[in-house]
């Protein structure tokens, strides 16, 4: 358990030092403001989506460590995914982080595991840091389906 715990502080402070895909992205064909109150986070999240593939995915906005790492992260794992398999890696990473980590192996995605992601898993540890996590996730699932914005309320 110590050394997860070590792995998560690496790959957490990591992405949230040298955040990947931090920028604006002229001409996205999706976009979502997202709000936590209870942290202050802000975070707006741009898509390119052609056909149904997700081609290019970036963010911006301030936030804390691991709202910001889960933010960068999720633009990894999102490059060249369908938007269904966006909306189900949502799903699963929504469990990851709401559920008791020793259930972290059901909640990996068909046919492979969350990856880098699966550092989240202790969130839920922490109740009030789930909604930093959770924050782009909801940001990312609100600008696919059309809305302007999403709240951690």
């Amino acid at each position: 358990m110590e050394d997860l715990r070590e792995l998560y502080q690496e790959v957490i402070l990591d992405h949230s030092k040298r955040p990947r895909h931090f920028s604006e992205m002229p001409g996205a064909s999706h976009q979502a403001d997202g709000h936590n109150p209870l942290c202050g986070d802000r975070i707006t999240v741009y898509l390119k989506v052609e056909g149904d593939v997700i081609e290019d995915v970036s963010f911006q906005g301030a936030g804390c460590s691991i709202s910001t790492a889960s933010a960068s992260m999720m633009t990894d794992a999102l490059r060249g995914k369908t938007v269904d398999e966006a909306k189900d890696l949502f799903d699963r990473f929504h469990r990851l982080v709401t559920s008791d980590p020793s259930h972290a192996a059901e909640n990996a995605p068909a046919g492979s595991e969350l990856g880098k992601l699966a550092v989240f898993s202790g969130v839920c540890e922490f109740p009030m840091r789930v909604k930093c996590a959770s924050l782009s996730w909801h940001t990312m699932k609100a600008a696919l389906e059309g809305e302007a914005g999403a709240s951690t309320e």
